[in-house]
């Protein structure tokens, strides 16, 4: 006999529901007062919401699917959910990967089959922050998201690649919300300004386009620190008895404000390639900005002298050998002065690696040699090459037609060759006609011209 399935139980004051009577209490930060509600009022993310995107269709049709919304703070992802809410017929549930637990969940996953079996009502979970769950609870969704029970919509700031299951990720589609663009800040900046019914135009407050341009520029795509920044240049303005919001009183309000970075996450990584390829790309420039933002963020600065080591045998190698040792001396001078003063020979390193002739023909020869001993085995070292240290050895013919290259004029055995007998003529290393590695060039291939020929 079927199990008669429960009534769900009454609708309970979620996440949004709390926030909204906080609002309406006043009691909000701006950026939750004047957050759009609709998708007309959204700002920026013109690549997601052309007119009949996916996305946008999605919406407007009430027909979201799971989902993932990755980008970072303040580019939307919040009140992009919000505006589904609004716009859905589902019955709409906030969940907190900070602060809501696995067992919750089961009771949401439980009241979502309910109302689906007596309501016909899909049921869409918001987790915000999706990232902060681990493998264990981030599976807990995997059931329920396929068999329809719930619709996901995940918030997060991190790489879904690297920060969301493959199992859970496969059966979501992948949203990026990208930094809002100077422009988009300032509209949202104009319209809380205005705003008297949840902004700022209760206040008669006037602004400086300077101003509001400088907070837009500050902000850093963030859209919750534009407006809080916005909120605290009011409140200091009502301590002084000024209606007009100017640069200055923004320098006041605002004051040092830290880099968006994270030495464990994407923008470490983000930030660490623009530096490797900019010193690739011979752009000093760009090469000192972003080690400087690695260090001003505060990254190791041995890390970013091990990423120099590296690179001055990767990508420049033997067209300015003289880099390896400038960055190697670079290095000990760190360790031995510490910072701030190590700056100097990281600077001095990181502008010498973005300068110099450029060359990847080494780092091309090893995984060229790598790549031909795993397809060609353990080939036998030929005789002539071998080490005869006993009497049975030399018997075997061990050294036996070996020549002492120093014996010979220039140092070279005319004709002599030293690879295995099987891959004889084989080429690994291609020198390049950058630098230094010219003249090894114009050497290598007089010598590869009388090899093999006695």
């Amino acid at each position: 006999m079927a199990t008669r399935p429960r009534r769900p139980p009454p609708p309970s004051d979620t996440l949004f529901g709390a926030a909204a009577k906080k609002q309406a209490a006043g009691g909000a930060p701006l950026a939750d007062r004047v957050r759009p509600h609709v998708l007309e009022e959204l700002v920026g993310q013109k690549q997601l919401f052309t007119e009949g995107s996916l996305l946008t269709q999605a919406i407007r049709g009430d027909r979201v699917r799971s989902m993932v919304l990755w980008g970072p703070p303040g580019s939307g992802k919040t009140t992009l959910a919000q505006i589904i809410a609004q716009a859905t017929k589902s019955f709409f549930v906030p969940f907190s990967a900070v602060l809501g637990s696995v067992g919750e969940l089961r009771e949401i996953v439980a009241a979502a089959r309910d109302r689906l079996a007596f309501q016909g009502q899909r049921t869409i979970v918001f987790v915000d922050e999706i990232h902060r769950f681990n493998k264990a609870q981030q599976d807990a969704f995997l059931p329920h998201v396929e068999d329809g029970t719930i619709v996901l919509v995940g918030a997060t700031t991190e790489n879904p690649s690297f920060a969301v299951n493959a199992a859970l990720l496969s059966r979501c589609k992948v949203f990026r919300l990208e930094p809002l663009a100077v422009e988009d800040l300032l509209t949202l900046l104009r319209r809380a300004l205005h705003d008297s019914e949840h902004g700022l135009g209760a206040r008669g407050l006037s602004a400086d386009e300077d101003a509001l341009r400088a907070i837009a520029t500050l902000a850093g795509g963030d859209a919750r620190r534009a407006l809080s920044t916005l909120e605290l240049v009011a409140d200091y303005l009502q301590t002084t008895g000024d209606k007009f919001v100017t640069v200055e009183a923004v320098t006041q309000a605002e004051g040092h404000r830290p880099l968006l970075y994270d030495k464990a996450g994407e923008e470490h990584y983000n930030v660490v390639s623009a530096f490797i390829k900019s010193m690739r790309g011979s752009d000093p420039d760009a090469a000192i900005y972003w080690m400087m933002r690695m260090l001003q963020a505060g990254d190791d600065p041995l890390f970013v002298a091990r990423r120099m080591l590296i690179f001055a045998s990767e990508d420049v190698g033997n067209a300015d050998p003289r880099a390896l040792t400038v960055v190697t001396s670079a290095d000990a001078a760190l360790r031995r002065v510490g910072m701030p003063e190590g700056m100097y020979p990281l600077a001095q390193a990181c502008i010498y690696l973005a300068t110099a002739p450029k060359s990847n023909a080494c780092n091309v020869a090893w995984h060229k040699a790598q790549e031909l001993i795993e397809r060609t085995g353990a080939l036998p070292v030929p005789k002539k090459l071998r080490n005869a240290v006993t009497k049975l050895m030399k018997d075997e013919g061990y050294g036996q037609g070996y020549q002492y290259a120093h014996a010979h004029e220039g140092g070279v055995v005319p004709g002599e060759t030293y690879l295995p007998d099987e891959l004889e003529g084989t080429r690994l290393y291609e020198p390049t006609d950058r630098g230094h590695e010219k003249d090894v060039k114009e050497r290598l291939e007089k010598l590869r011209a009388g090899r093999g020929k006695r």
